[in-house]
């Protein structure tokens, strides 16, 4: 079977972004299978290829993978406006390579939501069978994030949303929530399956034994933008601080269009406790999550995140046998709650999960012990070799009824 998969954001694990595609993609050769990868450019990212554009684009074998790489720069330091056009140019370059190349099977993730548009052309044009993964729920999420407020432009969003649903011969939804809103859409139970992101457990490796007894370090990997909701670490950072527990150290690795205003206010404050550090590769990230003590999985408080959100950075802390501390309710809270690999605190309360800071570092048998339970859950249901096993096979049911 060739698949013509298009992902926006594609990376390689040399690169910062995540890398699920990359996964996904390698064990569809490794079954048997060819995979044409379209792509566009990012800072964070790393698809592979190097060497200059021609007429837009380049192209080259990457580990296996065939990559399309249009020089179609995203950033999310990008206003609005930029960014919308930047989608809508990969949209419609996408589509000409539908209705151009050979292959028997369109696969389409979002965000954003302009990536259904070639599974549409396939649809229309050509016939061929098209899977859409969805990572989230649009327009539900900006909606009530209120980023977009413009009423025609929020019924253009639901309208492509139940275009790329209905035209799509089978949906993959990464957390309940997406499957649910997938569903809502009028898709029928059989045509839609959850596959969340999952642990690398050959790449992360469990945490070693002798952590550092003097400070106790949580990390936060990812984005720093407005649904990341940031701000609300550094008011615990400021409740630590004013309790003077300078033994506790925030960490903040990634990028994004708040992490200037993030580094600023940590500054003004004097959060000498939070240490803001520039991305790295994926490659690298197992040594650094060696050298902290427990991962947070922070976001704003928003009720579509709840259920409707499947981060890497959860996944990544677990697989390396790191406690979590999460701040809003919803499925990986309450996973984290069951599993006691971590602690649930609420959202919008820095006294509360001061607090939970205080407790591990101060019952670090007890952290310890959350860690291997962390890694235990990643090993028992999140095995990304497992779960791209399940993708293949998805994939591979749609391409033939």
């Amino acid at each position: 079977m060739k698949v013509l998969y298009f992902h926006q954001y594609f990376s390689t694990p040399r690169g910062a972004g995540g890398t699920r595609s990359y996964e996904m993609a390698r064990r569809l050769i490794e079954r048997g299978h060819e995979v044409t990868m379209v792509c566009g450019s990012s800072g964070s990212g790393d698809t592979g290829l190097a060497g200059g554009f021609r007429h837009g684009r380049r192209s080259g074998i990457v580990d296996g993978i065939m990559v399309v790489e249009f020089d179609l720069l995203y950033s999310n330091y990008d206003g609005f406006l930029k960014r919308s056009l930047t989608f809508l140019r990969f949209a419609l370059r996408s589509i000409w390579l539908t209705i151009t190349e050979k292959y028997d099977l369109v696969f389409a993730t979002s965000t954003p939501l302009t990536a259904g548009l070639p599974g549409i052309a396939t649809c229309v044009f050509r016939q061929k069978p098209f899977v859409f993964e969805v990572r989230d729920l649009w327009p539900e999420l900006p909606r009530e994030m209120e980023v977009i407020t413009n009423p025609l432009v929020l019924k253009a969003m639901s309208i492509l949303e139940w275009l790329s649903y209905h035209c799509a011969k089978g949906c993959i939804g990464l957390s309940p929530g997406i499957v649910g809103g997938i569903k809502r859409r009028g898709i029928a139970d059989k045509n839609v399956v959850m596959i969340p992101n999952g642990c690398d457990l050959k790449l992360f490796r469990a945490k070693e034994s002798g952590r550092n007894k003097k400070e106790f370090k949580a990390i936060f990997t990812g984005a720093h933008g407005i649904a990341n909701g940031l701000d609300a670490v550094l008011d615990v950072a400021g409740e630590l601080k004013k309790r003077g527990r300078d033994d506790i150290r925030l960490l903040f690795i990634g990028d994004g269009k708040l992490k200037p205003v993030l580094r600023e206010r940590a500054v003004s404050e004097n959060l000498d406790n939070s240490l803001f550090l520039d991305p790295i590769p994926k490659n690298k990230m197992p040594d650094l999550l060696q050298q902290v003590d427990a991962g947070m999985m922070i976001l704003a408080n928003v009720p579509a995140f709840y259920y409707g959100t499947s981060p890497n950075k959860f996944f990544d802390y677990i697989a390396s046998g790191l406690p979590v501390f999460n701040n809003y309710p919803g499925w990986l809270a309450g996973m984290i709650t069951e599993n006691r690999c971590g602690i649930a605190v609420p959202p919008e309360n820095p006294a509360a999960f001061a607090d939970a800071l205080e407790h591990m570092a101060d019952n670090r048998d007890e952290a310890a012990e959350m860690g291997m339970n962390a890694r235990m859950l990643a090993e028992r249901d999140f095995d990304r070799i497992g779960l791209a096993d399940r993708f293949v096979d998805w994939l591979e049911r749609n391409a033939k009824e």
